[in-house]
């Protein structure tokens, strides 16, 4: 996919999507990687990631919002530049027009758009200063065309990010850095079965339940995402750029 040599950020990568993009960038050959969560056991986790990598990890919590600083300065601190990002963490709690709270807007404001923005604007700048090109992608949702109620609150920060995704892809087209993003469907990750099972209450079959109902018989991979996610990270993906795929077992606006 072209990763070669390449040093790339990825938030949320202690597990679900930003722990599969790290390996799937492992297996495609990435020269290093800094991997943050606010998780204390990010290193034990992604610890044993194959083919000796040279990776530098940083905890940090990205509702505060000097955390991105603090991501972005660890990068170039340890390899000197930032040649791709991937923004895939990302909160995914439950608030309506009808039980939303100024404090669930305010974390997931904080969280899924304000320090995307922040990683973003830290790795342009790089790029911009050594006038190298690169690429971002970020993790969005279908949720981001309008959403179910109770993740009315959600799919207003996912829709924001697809905006300064598409954004950033244009205002930076001529310094050769690329922005896209990927709209996700249901995947089937750790923090999703928890939610369902746990926090809904929906139990243990309720992945089997909703499963039976797609057209492939199952939600979409964490691995699926991953390699979606490599490609549109390295070379193999050029000129692409201000592309939102996407990445669900139905078509946006189809009928029937």
């Amino acid at each position: 996919m072209g990763l070669a040599g390449k040093v790339v950020v990825i938030t949320g990568a202690a597990a679900g999507i930003g722990r599969a993009v790290a390996l799937e960038a492992v297996r495609e050959g990435v020269g290093a990687l800094v991997l943050t969560d606010r998780d204390p056991d990010l290193a034990r986790k992604t610890g044993e990631l194959p083919g000796g990598v040279d990776v530098a990890f940083v905890q940090a919590d990205l509702e505060d919002p000097a955390a991105a600083g603090r991501v972005a300065g660890a990068a170039l601190d340890r390899f000197g530049r930032i040649d791709g990002l991937v923004n895939a963490a990302g909160l995914t709690t439950r608030g309506s027009f009808v039980d939303g709270t100024v404090e669930t807007w305010d974390l997931l404001f904080d969280v899924n758009a304000r320090a995307a923005f922040l990683l973003m604007q830290a790795t342009i700048a790089d790029m911009r200063r050594r006038r190298a090109g690169g690429s971002i992608v970020n993790i969005l949702s279908m949720n981001a065309y309008c959403g179910i109620p109770e993740l009315a609150i959600y799919a207003a920060t996912k829709g924001a990010l697809m905006t300064l995704t598409r954004n950033a892809a244009n205002a930076h087209m001529a310094d050769r850095i690329r922005v896209n993003g990927i709209n996700l469907g249901w995947v089937a990750t750790e923090s999703e079965r928890k939610m369902q099972a746990e926090v809904l209450g929906r139990g243990p079959d309720w992945e089997t339940a909703e499963a039976a109902r797609l057209p492939l018989g199952r939600l979409v991979t964490e691995e699926e995402t991953a390699r979606l996610a490599v490609f549109l990270l390295g070379a193999a993906s050029v000129p692409m750029t201000g592309a939102i795929v996407d990445f669900e077992q139905k078509v946006a606006g189809a009928i029937g």
